[in-house]
């Protein structure tokens, strides 16, 4: 089984989920731009962030076998802070990164107007650089958010087809399926959607422009659910096409619209081949620095 996670918070999880998920198949993800939990005061913090799901975080998942790719914007959750939406004039080169497949998370929290005015200016960005884009439904009042959430993508003039709106269940999923958006669903151990769930939307709708992601993030979530959820579809009749469908062929897909995505096997990979470690350690850290001195003696010689 190979596996695409669409929606998952790498920076926040281990080398041990990165060992575990290429065990389980994993071989490509994208990691949207989130929230830290705690409140971030500045724009600053957000250019380190981005600079580190964009570079740093693309190469640890490398030396453990795994295709990293990034999406940028302003978390909806900070999108009422007037401190956080300074960042947005930021975005613009963020987003030409090649590391860069989408624009997002981005979509409504409290559906607030600052909320709505962010969103509008990520549609329009991902419109100006030709990037699909991931659209958080709201948790609260989920109906009515996902509802106003399409009437926005309707208005902002941007291909149905380059949006997905992720987070949906039950009670959500048919408001988008005859929308031409992208239906998203996290699979979550307590909250969300299960597999069990997953397969029987799958059953019920088909795997037409369904996408299947762990979202896994600093808070009690798992990064094999997507692993889970293929096993849970084979259990209910699915044929392995059909799970390679949605675990791989369609992120593929959808994120392959932003001409930047790579997910061709990494080398050293091989069944059997072992990790390269830098003096015992799980990540490559590159040549020791050669101490000044050193350099002034050899220079002297």
């Amino acid at each position: 089984m190979r596996i695409f996670d669409p929606h998952i918070h790498m920076t926040s999880r281990t080398t041990d989920d990165y060992e575990a998920m290429y065990a389980a198949g994993v071989r490509a993800l994208v990691e949207p731009a989130f929230w830290l939990g705690q409140p971030r005061t500045g724009v600053s913090s957000f250019l380190d962030y981005f600079d580190a799901i964009t570079g740093w975080e693309r190469f640890r998942a490398s030396q453990f076998g795994i295709r990293h790719h990034a999406a940028i914007a302003l978390n909806p959750k900070e999108a009422n802070d007037p401190r956080c939406r300074e960042v947005l004039p930021e975005l613009d080169r963020y987003l030409r990164r090649e590391s860069v497949v989408a624009v997002g998370e981005t979509g409504y929290d409290s559906m607030t107007p600052e909320e709505e005015e962010v969103l509008e200016t990520h549609l329009d960005l991902a419109r100006r650089h030709g990037l699909p884009v991931i659209v958080h439904t709201p948790h609260r009042d989920k109906k009515h958010g996902t509802q106003r959430t399409l009437d926005a993508i309707a208005n902002s003039g941007i291909a149905p087809g380059l949006v997905v709106l992720d987070h949906l269940n039950e009670v959500t999923v048919d408001l988008v399926a005859d929308s031409g958006c992208w239906m998203g669903f996290s699979i979550y151990p307590d909250t969300k959607m299960d597999p069990q769930r997953m397969v029987a939307i799958l059953q019920r709708l088909g795997t037409e422009r369904m996408l299947v992601n762990s979202a896994a993030d600093w808070g009690r979530s798992d990064p094999l659910l997507t692993s889970k959820t293929g096993r849970a579809m084979l259990d209910a009749g699915f044929t392995d096409a059909e799970v390679d469908g949605v675990l791989w062929e369609n992120p593929v897909a959808f994120y392959g619209q932003s001409g930047r995505l790579d997910v061709t096997p990494l080398p050293g990979f091989e069944l059997g081949a072992e990790a390269e470690l830098f003096e015992g350690n799980s990540i490559l850290r590159g040549a020791a620095a050669v101490p000044a001195t050193a350099t002034a003696t050899a220079t002297a010689s």
